[in-house]
Formats: C-alpha cells, structure tokens, sequence
C-alpha cells in the first residue's frame, strides 16, 4: 500500500483542461497540478502508461507539484474511459497521438496555464522535463530522441523535440527485436530505437518486472539506460514490478508489488533529478545520488554514467 505524504508546499489540482489538437478523434484533456505559491515554476508533462488518464500518478504528480513542480497530464486515446481495445481499427494510430499529445501540450503550454486559476505567468516554459511510465515511457521517450522503427527495423521515424530539457522513463520498454509473438503483432510500433535519446534522461526499472510482452527478463526494461547516449542514471528497484511500488496511484488494483518504500525513492530521486536538470538547484542531484548510494541499498541501486 502507497502511504499518502503531505506535499512540500499546498497544491491544487484543476481538470479538466481541453487542448486543441487538429483532427484528433476525441478532445485532448489535461490535468494541471500545481503549488499554490511560487514563480519560474518549471513544467513536468507526464504521459500515463496503458488504460490508464489523467487520474492517475498521484503519488508522482502531487509530490512533484509539492516540490514547486507544474505537473501536466493528457489523457491518452488508450484510456479505459474510451473504451479501445487492441481490436480497434484505430488502435495501431494511438502511439502516434500519444506523441501528438505531448506537442500539443507544449505547443498551447501558454493557454493550459492561463485556464488554470492563479496559474497564469507563474510558469517556466523554458524548464520543461517530460515523464512517462510503461507505454507513456516510449511516448516521452520519443520527444527525448528515441526513434520509433518500423516492424521490419528497415525505417526510423524520430520525435525529438528541442523545448524538452529533461526526461524520466519508468519501466520503458526495451527493444523490440525481444517482443513475443502476440506484442509483435499487436503492438508493433513497440520498437524504440535508442541511439538517438541525447536529452539528458534518468531510467527507473524494477529488478522484478517480467513483461508478457518480452521475451527476456527485468533487464529488457533498462535498455533505455544502457543503449541511449542521453541516459545517464539507472535507478533499480530491489523488488520492484511493473508499479514500481505503486507509483500508478494510491491502493489501485493494478499494484503487485505495494511498497510506500520504494515509492519514496523513486520520489526522492526523480525530485532531485527535475531540481538540478530544470535548473531550480545545481547541488539536489550530486547531494541525493550520493546520499542514495549510501544509503538505500535495500530498497534500490543508482548508477550513473
């Protein structure tokens, strides 16, 4: 079970917030979580993994927005809320919305902010890191640099986007030449190419997140950190499952692997990661990984590049 924790500093949280995007079969809607004080707030934009909207990542998402953080987040063509299955005929399109998604928000950064009551002039549109868990992992990993190869590995289409500064993947997919049969041919976009990611990125991976959709172990999820020029911190969770603790949110089904312990670091660590590379506190990520190498053995391991 995720214990809540009081943020930092008092937050609110407003949705929903439409995003015009041209030609999108339903409207893109945000959430906006925010501290209620504070200004040159730098901005998260934080894609949820499969099934899953807005609603989600609130042991993320509050604790960032705690942290003097303007967390953003879209709901996803793939949500459970609209009902599409693998079956679907637009299904095979939704990755490339995903990351239209994303554009989106940053395109119209200016207007989410100004919907938002008290939040308008108080955010940096500068300092932009983006985040993703699971399938948002590839999405943000996309505007990061990684590549999307075709299902023959013949073609790579390339995302990049110069306005992010930052990234955090957790539980990002490896590459597809381990996908099964049945994510093969479902799930072919799943192909990220690394050799491109240059944003500076940490990688959050579980040593205990077997994938049915891969045909290799844990170590498929560290590919990101291992195979981008751009990633260079790995934090691994002893233990941790595709939740990573519960990151997805608070006491929710989909968590086999509940640790308040594990959540806390991957809070901790990716706060200081977004405090350094966004530019708010030069000394919070050396202080931290030093801290963490010395002391959280047991609930995880950092390396650095």
């Amino acid at each position: 079970m995720t214990t809540s924790t009081i943020p930092a500093t008092p937050i609110s949280s407003v949705k929903p917030v439409e995003v015009p995007v041209d030609g999108r079969p339903a409207p893109l809607l945000v959430r906006v979580t925010a501290p209620l004080r504070g200004d040159r707030l730098p901005v998260v934009v934080l894609s949820h993994g499969n099934g899953w909207s807005m609603d989600g990542y609130a042991p993320l998402a509050e604790h960032w927005a705690g942290e003097g953080f303007v967390v953003v987040q879209p709901t996803h063509l793939d949500s459970r809320s609209r009902r599409l299955g693998h079956d679907d005929p637009g299904f095979g399109d939704i990755w490339r919305w995903r990351i239209a998604d994303l554009v989106a928000v940053l395109d119209h950064l200016d207007a989410i902010m100004a919907a938002v009551p008290g939040l308008a002039g108080r955010a940096d549109a500068r300092q932009v890191a983006v985040a993703g868990h699971s399938w948002g992992a590839q999405t943000a990993g996309a505007l990061l640099g990684a590549g999307v190869l075709s299902p023959d590995g013949a073609t790579e289409e390339r995302f990049a986007d110069p306005r992010v500064r930052a990234g955090i993947l957790l539980a990002a997919t490896g590459t597809g030449d381990s996908l099964t049969p049945f994510a093969a041919e479902h799930l072919p976009f799943m192909r990220p190419a690394y050799a491109h990611l240059t944003t500076p990125t940490l990688v959050v991976a579980g040593d205990a997140d077997r994938s049915a959709l891969s045909t290799r172990g844990p170590d498929w999820f560290t590919d990101a950190y291992h195979l981008s020029p751009g990633a260079d911190a790995l934090l691994t969770l002893t233990g941790g499952e595709h939740s990573l603790g519960g990151i997805v949110g608070h006491e929710v089904a989909e968590t086999t692997d509940a640790s308040p312990e594990r959540v806390r670091l991957v809070q901790r660590v990716t706060t200081a990661w977004l405090r350094t590379r966004l530019g708010v506190d030069p000394e919070a990520w050396p202080a931290t990984a030093a801290d963490v190498r010395r002391t959280a053995s047991e609930v995880g391991a950092l390396a650095t590049a």
